[in-house]
């Protein structure tokens, strides 16, 4: 299990590359990478990622625990940006395996929900009329109500 918190860019494909070379048991890989989206009224100069480093890769590694023995999973990489981030920048990516696919898929899923909605990171939306934090969307939450 390798968690990641970052603030340079990341080749997501190179990351899953690496990860996959490494699931010598597996059956199964999934990977979601985030990126960067500009909002639906379009403006959005960057996005500020914040975080406090004595707790967010602890409380990630915490979930990332839960997932593996939640779902079965072989192996679990997560990667989360910090710092300035552009719209169209990959901001962060999730793989993970299991010997079968709805493990993975669900592990997968799993882990997205919670950096989404319970990751400890606070997200800034800046635009040329000023910056804005990010709050908690309902659908987001409801989310984690499956799990």
């Amino acid at each position: 299990m390798s968690v990641r918190v970052q603030s340079d860019p990341f080749d997501p494909g190179a990351a899953l590359n690496g990860f996959v070379s490494a699931q010598a048991n597996a059956g199964a890989v999934v990977s979601f990478s985030g990126i960067v989206r500009d909002r639906p009224e379009g403006g959005l100069q960057h996005m500020e990622i914040e975080h406090y480093p004595a707790m967010t890769a602890g409380a990630i590694s915490a979930i990332v625990d839960q997932a593996v023995a939640r779902f079965g999973l072989d192996d679990a990489l997560v990667i989360h940006r910090h710092g300035i981030l552009k719209v169209g920048e990959v901001i962060m990516m999730v793989a993970t395996s299991a010997r079968h696919r709805a493990d993975a898929f669900q592990g997968a899923e799993f882990l997205m929900d919670y950096l989404k909605s319970r990751a400890p990171f606070w997200k800034k939306e800046v635009t040329g009329d000023g910056a804005s934090w990010v709050a908690a969307r309902d659908v987001d939450e409801a989310a984690l109500d499956r799990w």
